[in-house]
């Protein structure tokens, strides 16, 4: 899977999109040296840039921009010290300091982390360049200044205008190149938004999603199904000596085991966002607060491994994609608490995965009855459905109630039918 290419979006607008195609580079030796001097070459400079930005606030009290920093840079290069910056390109550098003033200012009006130092071993090995870049799908290759043209595995061209370029290598030894392209189309007009197109998702760890209309997308834990191989790989690295051969082959072998397991997270995710997206016109998620939700030390290695932040980012840009509508509804919304009926079970533990309502009686499925709720309330924020069909809204049950149940004849023929991928 690793030698195709990829396809994601990553910026939108409201007339155009900005799609990013992502190939797996084939270098020779020459260019793999080349290519690790830049690495390395952009990362000093990203510290030297942060560090003097650092510095130059806490003396001077007034903040450097790139432009000043780049300035710089130019007299950095003249030093008989730092005269190996100039055997790769200076665009390269220039955009590792403009990738520090963003995160600068992404601190400041975002209030996200403040930017740290990049380490050798820690940090991903990448560089970005924005001119001078040409493909050649005939022959397969791109050309990046100073490097050359590099071969890359191909099955998907792209027309329209090249933005940046990054170049990328994996834990594993890959290489891979990520371009941004302004193809010039339009998005999509919207879809109208109705009941019979509309679908509710609940994420979950036992079960991946539950669609309101009774499909289910079951939970294939890769990372649960890798672990022990996982672990007698850790060990045998923990056992050889840092910096020797077999240290390296071992650490080679643990990073090959997660790359698989990542790969095969992103197939299935790609593979269950593209099947609800294409089959409904609009879709209903909550907007979960995933990374507090991952402080919970008991949960957090499978909400970790489900992997739904992810997911939901590719339901959005595959809905703006095709024009689907794509609503999200407050994460404190009673989804699995509430009845058909109207009635809140306010005491639901977490562990109640099927209750019984005291008022109508009706075995409710916890995670079928959320998605379900949650399709409401996402028509409720549009003012698509009313009071009289609010309370008629049948509780589906999947195939788990209990025998005596007094759900009415229109929720039996309802009944959804559990619906599972396989991969």
């Amino acid at each position: 899977m690793s030698y195709f290419n990829k396809i994601i979006l990553y910026h939108k607008t409201d007339k155009e999109m900005i799609k990013g195609y992502k190939y797996r580079l084939d270098p020779t030796p020459e260019q793999i040296v080349q290519m690790e001097k830049t690495f390395g070459c952009c990362r000093y400079v990203y510290n030297w840039a942060l560090d003097l930005k650092i510095k130059t606030y806490q003396g001077e009290k007034r903040s450097l921009s790139a432009v000043d920093l780049c300035k710089q840079l130019t007299l950095l290069k003249k030093d008989d010290n730092h005269l190996w910056l100039n055997e790769v390109s200076n665009e390269c550098l220039q955009q590792s300091i403009r990738c520090m003033d963003s995160a600068f200012t992404k601190f400041f009006r975002e209030h996200t982390g403040f930017p740290k130092f990049k380490s050798k071993h820690r940090n991903k090995n990448v560089f970005k360049n924005v001119n001078s870049v040409k493909f050649d799908f005939e022959n397969n290759r791109v050309k990046i200044p100073i490097i050359g043209w590099i071969k890359f595995f191909a099955n998907r061209s792209f027309e329209g205008k090249i933005g940046t370029i990054t170049i990328s290598k994996s834990s594993t030894g890959k290489f891979y190149a990520s371009v941004l392209i302004d193809d010039g189309i339009p998005n999509p007009d919207k879809f109208v938004i109705d009941s019979d197109t509309t679908v509710g998702i609940d994420v979950g760890i036992k079960d991946f999603a539950v669609l309101s209309n009774g499909q289910v997308f079951s939970n294939p834990k890769y990372f649960e199904s890798a672990q022990k191989r996982l672990g007698c790989l850790q060990r045998r690295m923990s056992r050889r000596k840092k910096g020797s051969n077999r240290y390296k082959k071992a650490k080679h072998d643990v990073a090959v085991c997660h790359e698989r397991i990542r790969n095969r997270r992103q197939d299935f995710l790609h593979k269950v966002s593209k099947k609800i997206v294409s089959e409904n016109q609009t879709i209903v998620i909550e907007d979960l607060n995933v990374g507090g939700m991952l402080k919970n030390h008991c949960l957090a290695k499978g909400i970790a491994s489900a992997s739904w932040s992810e997911f939901f980012k590719m339901l959005q840009y595959k809905s703006d994609w095709r024009g689907v509508n794509l609503i999200r509804i407050g994460r404190f919304e009673p989804s699995s608490k509430m009845c058909g009926c109207g009635y809140i079970h306010r005491d639901l533990k977490l562990s109640d995965r099927v209750w019984t309502c005291p008022e109508c009686g009706a075995v409710n499925d916890r995670d079928l009855l959320a998605a379900q709720n949650i399709k409401k309330f996402g028509l409720e924020k549009q003012n698509l459905l009313s009071q009289e069909n609010i309370n008629k809204t049948p509780v589906v049950n999947r195939g788990r109630g209990v025998a005596g149940s007094s759900r009415s004849c229109e929720a039996s023929k309802c009944t959804g039918v559990n619906w599972r991928i396989i991969t």
